[in-house]
């Protein structure tokens, strides 16, 4: 989950907060879509990650999309 969390983008500190009961939900469904857009897919694609994580993940590293990290726009 820590290696997740990195490749989403977001502060190593959530972890804790998929502790937390329903919080987790919200935070996987976020940290899912982050990760889909970090190798430039879009929201179905990280709504897939989430649910069907099984199938989706594999499609992700065995397919030609690659990691370029999307940088926070000031």
């Amino acid at each position: 989950m820590i290696l997740l969390i990195q490749i989403a983008g977001r502060p190593i500190w959530w972890i804790i907060l998929l502790l937390i009961p329903l919080v987790n939900l919200i935070v996987m469904i976020v940290i899912s879509l982050d990760v889909a857009k970090n190798f430039g897919k879009g929201p179905g694609f990280g709504i897939g990650l989430w649910l069907l994580g099984f199938i989706f993940y594999p499609i992700l590293g065995f397919g030609s999309a690659q990691y370029a990290p999307q940088t926070a726009e000031a």
